[in-house]
């Protein structure tokens, strides 16, 4: 009995050390944002951390801050009227800390909200996180047109630019990247956790980040719940504010998100070509689930920094509407790592303003064709279903290299109407099941240097007047099966250079009564 009492006691002691609340503005932050609370905030949170643990509360009111340095067993917790609002002085983000930065290691300012090797992590409450990113916005549009003006080069470093390059003498880019390092400065994420564990942000709403928003780069067990994310696509625009990217993570958990960003809405990448090999650490296990996104470039991307490879992937029940494609996966030669493992299930399009479906390994388009090795990267194994979508400039496209075809998608259960069709070019083992695909123009399907092609059931209720369903060029073994195309068209296929193989099809051609069989 005495031992369970000491036992009770020890853990009611250690809840009490572990929920132990600090409200700022008790504490002296101003609450009108006019004095910063930098140094109260940091000093609090070593207070909490030397004591095991605590929560920072900030109760509603602005709050103006630099760089907030977590640590183990932290909680900022805003309140429904709190916002914290960060400098836009560049020189509060001394000192240079170790960051993933697209997708290289390096050492450069800190991003907002940063932890180095900390566990249990928590950002929450109903208030707001203002990166207050425009004056870093106008620096990256200022920088780029002066590198552009002067042939691709700064004419001249500043104190911060000069840092940069003391303090990262030794850092290992490929030929392709050198040019976007050439700013030697640059925008800090808004939060990145590095090789953290057990990471929570829920509930807040984020806005104006610098760069990308929530980036935990090297971390596991990450979740991100209920989080709105809103960075300005125009008047002005956000460039590269991207919205959930973490980097090289693995066991990561979005879900129920409102993304409106300047870039790509949840991006999952693993590293930058040899820097990125050289960690060799994969995205792995991450399900993205509930969530609705609206401007930005994608609405879930894989790349192009994927050197260590992204797998088993789940992206479910979510809306893109308005983005600039859908689902898109992209690399190029000299990346490597292989993205495979992907599950896509019950998702609705609306107004995508280029491309549904990208799976491109040709990003580089300037790549000539090289043996297989380290530095060739593979999509495969990946799978789509219960999908539609409408008002689409195309459906999209699967563009292999010469060297490493596109291997093992399916697309299952669809129905998409867009003005271009879906574009298939050196792919393999590509299955389409009940599928309706409508263009405006040209053939919903067109395959080109491809091997192992089914089409089972597959369909155009709008089909553009004299194209064809589908068009083969130089494809190696295509099986149509089972297809009733009910609407009359022209022909249903054409082939050239291409072995085809029917079975149980029905399709009515124009100005016929009778079906072809």
């Amino acid at each position: 009995m005495k031992r369970l009492f000491i036992c009770v006691v020890g853990l009611i002691v250690t809840a009490t050390m572990w929920s132990r609340t600090f409200d700022m503005k008790q504490l002296g932050a101003d609450p009108r944002g006019m004095e910063s609370c930098t140094r109260l905030i940091n000093q609090t949170i070593e207070k909490a951390f030397s004591e095991g643990g605590g929560t920072l509360y900030f109760p509603a009111g602005t709050y103006l801050t630099a760089t907030i340095q977590m640590k183990s067993n932290i909680t900022l917790y805003l309140e429904s009227g709190a916002t914290l609002r960060f400098s836009d002085r560049f020189e509060d983000y001394l000192p240079f800390v170790t960051v993933r930065w697209e997708g290289t290691v390096m050492n450069t300012l800190s991003p907002l909200i940063y932890a180095k090797g900390a566990d249990n992590l928590t950002i929450t409450g109903r208030g707001t996180l203002d990166g207050n990113g425009f004056k870093w916005w106008a620096w990256e549009k200022e920088t780029r047109e002066l590198i552009k003006r002067n042939g691709g080069k700064l004419p001249s470093l500043n104190k911060l630019q000069q840092m940069w390059v003391e303090a990262n003498e030794n850092l290992e880019i490929s030929d392709y990247y050198k040019p976007s390092l050439e700013r030697r400065m640059f925008r800090p994420p808004f939060i990145q956790f590095y090789e953290c564990a057990n990471v929570l942000i829920e509930n807040v709403k984020i806005i104006n980040s610098p760069f990308w928003t929530i980036n935990p780069a090297f971390c596991d067990n990450v979740t991100v719940h209920g989080v709105t994310i809103n960075n300005p696509s125009k008047d002005p625009k956000g460039p590269n504010t991207d919205g959930i990217n973490p980097s090289s993570c693995r066991n990561v958990r979005i879900s129920d998100c409102f993304i409106s960003v300047g870039d790509d809405c949840i991006t999952i990448k693993s590293g930058r070509d040899a820097d990125g090999r050289k960690y060799g650490k994969a995205c792995e296990n991450i399900t993205i689930t509930n969530c609705v996104m609206l401007s930005g470039h994608g609405g879930v991307v894989i790349g192009s920094e994927m050197s260590g490879g992204v797998r088993r992937v789940t992206i479910s029940n979510c809306v893109f509407d308005g983005t600039d494609s859908g689902i898109r996966l992209k690399s190029s030669r000299g990346r490597g790592g292989v993205v495979e493992e992907l599950r896509v299930d019950n998702i609705v399009m609306k107004n995508i303003q280029r491309n549904a479906f990208i799976f491109d390994l040709f990003y580089d388009k300037e790549s000539k064709t090289e043996p297989v090795s380290e530095r060739t990267p593979v999509f495969r194994n990946i799978h789509l279903s219960n999908i539609t979508g409408s008002d689409i400039k195309q459906i999209g496209y699967i563009k292999g290299i010469e060297e490493m075809p596109v291997q093992d998608l399916s697309f299952s259960n669809m129905n998409m109407k867009a003005e271009i069709g879906f574009i298939v070019d050196m792919a393999e083992d590509i299955h389409f099941d009940n599928v309706d695909f409508s263009s405006q123009t040209g053939s919903p399907w067109q395959f080109s240097k491809c091997k192992q092609i089914i089409l089972n059931n597959v369909r155009s209720k709008y089909p553009a007047d004299q194209q064809a369903i589908i068009t083969f060029d130089d494809v190696d073994n295509a099986i149509i099966n089972g297809c009733f195309q009910m609407i009359p068209v022209k022909e249903f296929y054409k082939a050239n250079n291409s072995r085809i193989i029917e079975g149980n099809n029905y399709w009515k051609k124009e100005s016929s009564n009778e079906p072809e069989l």
